[in-house]
């Protein structure tokens, strides 16, 4: 008689069997919790396209990226934003902000049609941009090019793989360089000398690139867009002073500067205006030393030349011309076209117009 008792090895072969049956039951339910809890962010990393090899993305933004909140309490610091977006979007994942600037160029004109035109280069050192849409539940559909280098991401380091590697690019909606909205109201920084903007101890206070997002999701005219920087603090990122160049599809346009302790409006004179990197305000004409004067009158000589009306290719081409050219360092990083009438958008990249992406934003008034 055998009297080996089994009775154990069978236990251990039930309980194996009932461990993998708890997993195969629980590991479904955590996957879905997890994509439930995750799913915009991830529709969000999922629509991450590149289209140019030197460096370039489009990604659509699904859901809500908290900007109303961040409004509420706003930031004195990068390292306040960086603290926002790493518990608001990021899940607890770190983003290092690095404002970075140089020689931009932007210009507002109409074409053939009567369209307003908007045209706009971003010139500096290497930097990875991404073209973003937004959709806002109470605010404006926008576009926005984004600069992400700001977020952390170099030639090196682009978010071209897993999805862990893009993860950084939901800081986005709080970093755009330039945009346009449903409204057809438009806007772009650029980096000037110097800038002396007011400080009010009761109002929020917003950095560089979120004074543009807030402008992008509220204001349908220029005037909106100005009375909106008016009722917050602005500071700059990294110290790059910068004024902006806003217009409306009314073909509206305004230089705001900080100036003297305030926030300063100059209008232009012309059927155009143009923006470089010098201090407009009061014809101080206060710049950087480099060719800020000189892209600014490559670009007036052209409108004026004809009488203020450039199609979008002329745009391009003037675009790519006037690109800064630091001896052998090709500093023009992109290069984006906005029709605030239509809504239609073209971008290229490294001064490469043989490879444009022209898209279109869909408009939510009446075209003229």
């Amino acid at each position: 008689m055998n009297n080996t008792d089994s009775r154990p090895h069978g236990n251990i072969k039930k309980i194996i069997k009932w461990f993998f049956m708890g997993i195969a039951v629980v590991l479904p339910v955590m996957v879905i919790g997890v994509t439930a809890l995750f799913r915009n962010e991830l529709r969000t990393l999922l629509s991450l396209e590149k289209i140019d090899d030197y460096g370039a993305y489009q990604m659509t933004y699904y859901g809500d990226y908290g900007f109303d909140e961040f409004l509420e309490v706003g930031a004195s610091s990068d390292e306040d934003i960086e603290k926002f977006v790493t518990k608001r979007l990021l899940k607890g994942m770190p983003v290092n902000l690095g404002v970075t600037g140089d020689g931009c160029t932007a210009f507002v004109t109409k074409n053939e049609k009567g369209e307003v035109i908007y045209g706009r280069n971003f010139d500096f050192l290497y930097a990875p941009s991404l073209q973003l849409y937004t959709e806002p539940e109470d605010g404006y559909k926008s576009v926005s090019t984004v600069n992400l280098s700001f977020a952390g991401y170099s030639e090196n380091t682009l978010p071209d793989s897993s999805l862990f590697d893009k993860f950084l690019t939901l800081a986005a909606p709080f970093l755009p360089f330039d945009g346009m909205n449903e409204k057809g109201l438009a806007i772009a920084l650029l980096a000037v000398p110097e800038a002396e903007p007011p400080y009010d101890s009761n109002k929020i206070t917003l950095n560089t690139t979120t004074a543009i997002r807030l402008v992008l999701d509220n204001a349908a005219t220029v005037e909106e867009a100005v009375e909106l920087l008016r009722n917050y603090n602005i500071y700059f990122s990294g110290d790059v002073e910068c004024h902006y160049l806003i217009a409306d599809a009314s073909g509206d346009s305004v230089i705001v500067e900080f100036y003297d302790g305030e926030l300063q409006v100059v209008e232009s004179e012309n059927d155009y205006q143009i923006a470089t990197n010098f201090i407009a305000y009061n014809d101080l004409n206060i710049g950087e030393g480099f060719t800020e004067f000189e892209r600014y009158d490559a670009v007036e000589k052209e409108l004026r030349e004809n009488n203020g009306i450039l199609n979008e290719k002329d745009v391009i081409s003037l675009l790519a011309k006037v690109g800064v050219q630091d001896g052998e360092v090709d500093k023009l990083q992109w290069s984006v076209v906005y029709n605030l009438t239509t809504g239609e958008v073209r971008l290229f990249i490294h001064r490469d117009t043989n490879n444009i992406t022209t898209t279109k934003l869909e408009m939510s008034y009446q075209i003229p």
